[in-house]
């Protein structure tokens, strides 16, 4: 189905084809006959290969990235697709129209794509809307940031007002410091700036938690652009307040693979199989810093099992994809997830995945 549809969305605008595609799978999402239609299309391939993290019981470590759906209308049907879990967002206090168009461009021979949408949201308010209507049977991550008018100095309050707001909606939530299209946005990635943000988000977490009634754990996506002390010293303060899990990574500003390509002048972020090594290098330096104790997800252009255990050979527990199934289409998630489940069994493990990820991660 997907197939037969591919060529012509990839002759649309990028953003235009993106655009349709979840226009549709948010009326998809409102439809119980649609939900069944795409589970019996696709996620029924992907086999059970459950596993626990941060708490929380996944059907399968293969989720969806955020970025995708950013407005979170259309995640009952991504997680019809076979998906463990799918991260909504990344939504902002206020409603922002995000930077001009276009920004969003393919580099087909590489698979790849670079987008500058810049935290496009329609706000809080219209966001828990559209939670308040999606099933509570699919997991779900909220990937949260600031307003692009907001200073950097005051970012904490942007994340604080997102984090009250999507508490008691989500299985965990994500601090989103990592986009290269929100101006200064990375300087939160900083030690003495993340010291102070990591601080308040985790503090009020805590007391959320607490009125709440459930503990609601919190992630940090990081960018790939990190150096050997930036990755030591995030790591440094992810143990120091507790947070729960790393998301790593989100898109890069490099240019060295894909040097020459058309658009590949665009500013923006590049994602896909361009970004797979760089990211896989961070998740590799974070698991070392981290001890194995924090687990990792990890995201960067995963377009096959094998891609995928890359990234938890490298110390991930879970994975992410997004960039994969514009150009492989909805059947990549099963792929990747049956791919897991193969290599899980053949290292002698059954469908323990737990005792699998011991066994890679003891190794390193």
């Amino acid at each position: 189905m997907y197939l037969l549809a591919k060529p012509l969305l990839m002759r649309m605008d990028p953003e235009r084809s993106h655009d349709l595609v979840i226009s549709g799978l948010a009326r998809a999402s409102r439809s119980p006959a649609g939900i069944r239609a795409l589970r019996a299309a696709w996620g029924r391939r992907a086999t059970s290969l459950p596993v626990k993290v941060m708490g929380i019981e996944f059907p399968n470590p293969v989720g969806l990235a955020a970025g995708l759906d950013k407005q979170g209308n259309a995640g009952a049907a991504l997680g019809a697709l076979g998906f463990g879990w799918v991260e909504l967002g990344t939504v902002t206090p206020l409603p922002q129209d995000g930077n001009p168009r276009p920004r969003m461009f393919r580099l087909v021979t590489r698979e790849a794509i670079i987008n500058r949408m810049g935290f496009n949201s329609i706000g809080l308010d219209a966001f828990l809307a559209n939670l308040e209507a999606m099933p509570r049977d699919v997991i779900r991550g909220i990937n949260i940031g600031k307003n692009a008018a907001t200073p950097v100095e005051r970012a904490a309050d942007d994340y604080l007002a997102c984090l009250d707001a999507v508490h008691r909606h989500a299985d965990y939530v994500t601090i989103n410091i990592s986009s290269p299209n929100t101006r200064n946005l990375r300087d939160l990635q900083e030690d003495r700036a993340l010291d102070a943000l990591l601080e308040a988000i985790s503090t009020r977490a805590d007391a959320l938690n607490s009125k709440n009634g459930r503990k609601v754990p919190l992630v940090l996506k990081v960018a790939p652009d990190l150096d050997d002390g930036q990755v030591q010293a995030i790591a440094n303060l992810v143990k120091r307040h507790g947070i729960d899990a790393v998301a790593a990574t989100n898109t890069t500003i490099s240019r060295d693979a894909v040097t020459g390509l058309p658009h590949a002048d665009e500013t923006g972020g590049l994602s896909g199989p361009p970004l797979r090594d760089l990211a896989t290098r961070i998740i590799a330096a974070l698991h070392a810093e981290l001890g194995g104790v924090t687990p990792i997800i990890g995201i960067g252009g995963i377009d096959s099992a094998d891609a995928a255990l890359r990234k938890i050979s490298a110390g991930a527990s879970l994975v992410q994809i997004y960039t994969g199934l514009i150009y492989r289409g909805p059947g990549l998630v099963a792929e990747v997830v049956n791919g897991l489940a193969r290599a899980c069994r053949y290292a002698g493990h059954d469908n323990d995945t737990a005792a699998w990820l011991s066994t890679l991660h003891d190794h390193d």
